[in-house]
């Protein structure tokens, strides 16, 4: 509950932008800008590890307001979900420190789009994170990234996946919700 007035914040300006400036290429680097907060922080004192997802999502927020993504969404009433994400810690976040989300739409497969978070100190890559979300419809099933891009009335112009990307997702993946999934450790 505590993102919640940052995810309202960011809502607000990137509202305020794409009024401004019209929509962005959906490979376009959006840019957050952040302090990291006392509610951020675990018994370390430095920023907690769950936290950063958290707020990676403000940059998803932002960069979906600003491609009008969002719009678009909730017109159609699809919404879009995390499948699987991973992140690499290089350097913590302290109390108070200023950092910038940059985010960055890096591809997509056949079924699913990836996304690049990064927490960035002066230019420096302190977190990064690769997030696989797939677009659902409220009324149930999967929106084929054909007609996403169509109803944005944009060509799809991102750049091929990197292999190491693809091959993450599917070392990832668990079945689908379809097929049995029993807990067995061995």
């Amino acid at each position: 509950m505590n993102v919640i007035w940052r995810t309202l914040l960011t809502i607000w300006q990137a509202r305020r932008m794409l009024r401004r400036n019209g929509p962005i290429a959906p490979d376009s680097v959006g840019r957050v800008r952040l302090h990291t907060m006392p509610t951020d922080l675990d018994l370390l004192g430095h920023m907690n590890n769950g936290r950063y997802a958290s707020l990676f999502d403000l940059g998803r927020f932002d960069l979906m307001v600003r491609t009008g993504l969002w719009d678009l969404l909730r017109e159609k009433r699809w919404y879009a979900v995390v499948a699987s994400e991973t992140i690499t810690f290089r350097k913590s976040l302290e109390l108070w420190q200023a950092f910038t989300v940059e985010s960055r739409l890096i591809g997509h497969d056949d079924k699913a789009t990836y996304m690049m978070h990064r927490a960035v100190v002066d230019g420096e890559v302190y977190a990064q994170m690769v997030v696989r979300a797939r677009f659902l419809r409220r009324g149930g099933g999967v929106i084929p990234l054909e007609e996403l891009f169509e109803a944005l009335h944009r060509p799809d112009n991102l750049p091929e996946l990197e292999s190491w990307v693809g091959e993450w997702a599917a070392a990832s993946s668990l079945p689908s919700t379809k097929a049995p999934a029993p807990s067995l450790w061995a």
